[in-house]
């Protein structure tokens, strides 16, 4: 059963959601990384569907979501899935986030812990050193010199390795990362990449009551290896997986590696 809507939040804003699965399964909601919209889950819901309800939503400013003039922060973020799920009246549900989407998911696991039931992160951090901060500003910088479009194939290199992106294979793959990058909105782009910026969640880590898998691709420059397992130190109840042969996008570079970890962590 698939179903497709849009719902408005405070500020007029609506957002645009998928939801597939049977109607009595699990709420499981996919949180989808910058620049991307909730194609990034395709694949992963064509599994999860069959046992999950499976809520999908573009953030606001990606995909078929509107946007709002920038900076954005996360309490923002947070709010519009808070708002989501209580329009659709899911009590609580499990949440899987990637890069964004996975800080996005902690900021609602950290602030609203009645409302996630166990959270996957995955390709996220939890801080904003200034050498990422830097990279931010040099791609607002960029964006406004030129245009969204001029960042895509620079943001590629860091979002896959080089073997996956030179493998002739992976070009429908990626066609469809270009098209979700190219469509986000400007706005989006620049309101989410702010938000980045004002990361500190590491203080509140200890505070997580849902039992936590934390997930990223070993080669994954913008969320390290060291940087995650020192985030699932800090988390109780956690877990911590690494994804050989992969970048950012570890769901995409890695499928079935990915789905045996996550599906592993669902079903216990």
């Amino acid at each position: 059963m698939m179903m497709t809507g849009t719902v408005t939040m405070q500020d007029g804003v609506k957002l645009a959601y998928q939801i597939d699965g049977p109607a009595d399964g699990d709420w499981i909601i996919l949180l989808n990384s910058l620049a991307t919209d909730m194609r990034l889950f395709d694949h992963e819901t064509s599994y999860l569907s069959k046992t999950h309800r499976v809520l999908r939503y573009d953030t606001r400013g990606h995909g078929q979501s509107d946007a709002s003039a920038p900076p954005y922060g996360f309490p923002r973020l947070m709010s519009d899935v808070v708002g989501l799920i209580d329009h659709l009246e899911i009590e609580r549900a499990d949440m899987l986030g990637v890069s964004l989407g996975g800080m996005t998911a902690l900021a609602v696991a950290i602030a609203h812990p009645n409302r996630v039931k166990r959270l996957i992160c995955c390709d996220a951090r939890a801080d904003a050193p200034d050498p990422y901060k830097a990279i931010w500003e040099d791609n607002i910088a960029k964006l406004h010199a030129e245009n969204l479009a001029a960042l895509c194939e620079p943001t590629l290199t860091r979002w896959f390795t080089d073997p996956f992106l030179a493998d002739a294979s992976n070009k429908p793959k990626l066609d469809v990362v270009r098209d979700m990058f190219k469509s986000t909105s400007a706005a989006g782009y620049e309101g989410a990449a702010q938000c980045l910026q004002t990361l500190d969640f590491l203080p509140s880590l200890s505070t997580l009551q849902a039992e936590t898998l934390y997930v990223t691709g070993d080669q994954d420059l913008a969320a390290p290896v060291v940087v995650m397992q020192s985030m699932a130190d800090a988390t109780p109840n956690s877990t911590f997986k690494v994804i050989e042969d992969a970048a950012h996008l570890s769901n995409l570079e890695q499928p079935k590696q990915f789905k045996d970890i996550i599906t592993g962590f669902l079903a216990r």
